[in-house]
């Protein structure tokens, strides 16, 4: 008889453990509170218009392709994607543009033509940024950092002796600094910082490992959207036999004597031989794990950053703009400190715009773009939300109006918006934070929840607020450290 596996929630996490339990040999089932899976990687459609609703950038779709080998299936059967060839377009006040192309020479060539940063200092800095991953993603990103045999093992041996050139003892700002005359590219670099809601004034500088998945292995788009990574998933599970019961809110995890043993939705228990949360850690042990011991040095941690996001349906065509297009602050200091210190929006936010109509015609009318345009902004501490939305949405136009010398608010047909304080509602996100605990020092990676309870038999932990991080490869990732432990 075979064993059974309950998942709490269905974000990507969760639809990714739920494929390699099957494969483990479980019965699995999922029980979500919303009513369609995906979490974060959700869709709108309003009037014609198709946003995806949560994250934006797909880098890593190896972590994707292996679910459907593992299930004997050929993945461009069932999720298709493509590499971009423009990584962003970046733009500033005082008129300079800049294109990220997937080519690195290209992206060095523009740089040096553009904004007058040799050409040789991109490519090494991105040659960094492979150093980087070639040493730390076999530690941080595929194993779990609370098991012995990780830092025992002959990767993490080689990785002790070259910890000074990992970047761990400086910030991402100093270390871009150091590698860049033109303070515009340390702005453009210093960005990636905001890929796990972290301050790059803060962060060390092992963050600089990002720019590797985006330029030396690539940015991708599926061809059907992001919604399409979780669409693809949970038919997937649905085929390999995964029951999902939806508008299904998990009341508590059972436990029996320090064992989890199932859960209670509706009044009704639910037992298992496994328990898997793929719920923010936070708010599971405020909630379902309310009972159990408290891990209170992790949930006390500092929240990263949240989002402002509104989705907008554009009745005109903008040629000079790509999927992914950033309109930078004036000040990005300034802007952190408002973000991370003062809790607020400031009044020249760096504007995000995504547009997917640029590579799948059908998301937006004829002669029509859908902008998800996105700005970092404080989780929530009870702020005067409104207020500062209001305020936002005013400054947001002005910078849009400035820099493609437009009128926006004319041309906006639908709108619809998204805060912390509906991220929190909608998936459960401690205080409406993006990514779970901040990675705003050299020990956040050591502070975050384990894929496993140290107190709780039987129960695991996968999804962006547990270990490896947030963001679509490191949920993949986390699921399959998950998996790997269970049973072993």
């Amino acid at each position: 008889m075979s064993k059974k596996a309950i998942i709490i929630g269905s974000g990507i996490a969760g639809l990714a453990a739920s494929i390699r339990l099957l494969h483990k040999g479980f019965k699995v089932e999922v029980f979500e509170a919303n009513p369609y899976p995906g979490g974060k990687l959700s869709e709108i459609v309003i009037k014609g218009y198709r946003f995806d609703a949560g994250p934006s950038l797909f880098t890593l779709p190896e972590q994707m392709e292996e679910l459907f080998r593992l299930s004997g299936k050929d993945p461009k059967k069932h999720f298709d994607y493509i590499r971009l060839s423009v990584a962003c377009h970046y733009f500033w006040e005082d008129g300079n543009q800049v294109k990220a192309w997937g080519d690195i020479h290209r992206f060095a060539e523009e740089v040096e033509t553009k904004l007058g940063e040799p050409a040789s200092h991109v490519r090494e800095a991105l040659k960094r940024s492979a150093y980087i991953y070639e040493h730390l993603s076999p530690l941080f990103m595929h194993r779990s950092l609370h098991k012995f045999g990780t830092w025992t093992n002959k990767e993490a041996l080689k990785s002790y002796l070259k910890m000074g050139k990992l970047g761990i003892f400086s910030t991402m700002n100093k270390a871009n600094e150091k590698q860049f005359t033109n303070p515009k590219m340390v702005q453009l670099f210093n960005r990636y910082a905001t890929y796990n809601g972290s301050n790059p004034y803060e962060t060390p500088a092992t963050l600089s490992i990002i720019p590797h998945l985006e330029f030396n292995i690539g940015a991708f788009f599926p061809k059907k959207g992001m919604h399409d990574i979780t669409l693809s998933l949970y038919n997937l599970a649905l085929e390999l036999g995964v029951n999902f019961h939806f508008n299904s809110k998990v009341e508590e995890v059972l436990v029996e004597n320090k064992k989890a043993i199932g859960v209670k939705v509706n009044g009704k228990d639910h037992y298992s031989d496994i328990v898997v949360n793929n719920m923010d850690m936070v708010n599971a042990y405020k909630s379902i794990l309310k009972h159990q011991k408290q891990p209170k040095l992790l949930l006390n941690q500092p929240k990263s950053s949240s989002a402002l996001i509104f989705y907008w349906g554009i009745k005109k065509m903008f040629p000079e703009l790509d999927l992914h297009n950033i309109l930078f602050s004036e000040d990005y200091q300034t802007e952190f400190e408002h973000i991370f210190h003062k809790k607020s929006i400031y009044e020249d936010p760096t504007v995000y715009i995504n547009i997917t109509s640029v590579y799948k015609s059908d998301d937006a009318p004829k002669g029509c773009m859908n902008w998800f345009t996105m700005i970092n902004v404080p989780n929530n501490q009870g702020q005067d939300w409104d207020s500062l939305i209001r305020e936002a949405r005013k400054n947001i136009i002005a910078k849009v109006n400035r820099i493609l010398k437009t009128d926006i608010e004319a041309l906006i047909e639908v709108e619809d918006v998204l805060e912390p304080r509906t991220i929190e509602s909608r998936t459960s996100s401690a205080n409406g934070a993006l990514y779970g605990n901040s990675s705003n020092n050299k020990y956040a990676a050591f502070l975050r929840h384990a894929n496993y309870s140290s107190d709780i038999r039987n129960l695991y932990f996968c999804g962006g607020s547990v270990h490896p991080g947030g963001g679509i490869p490191l949920c993949l990732l986390s699921a399959k450290i998950m998996s790997e432990m269970v049973g072993n």
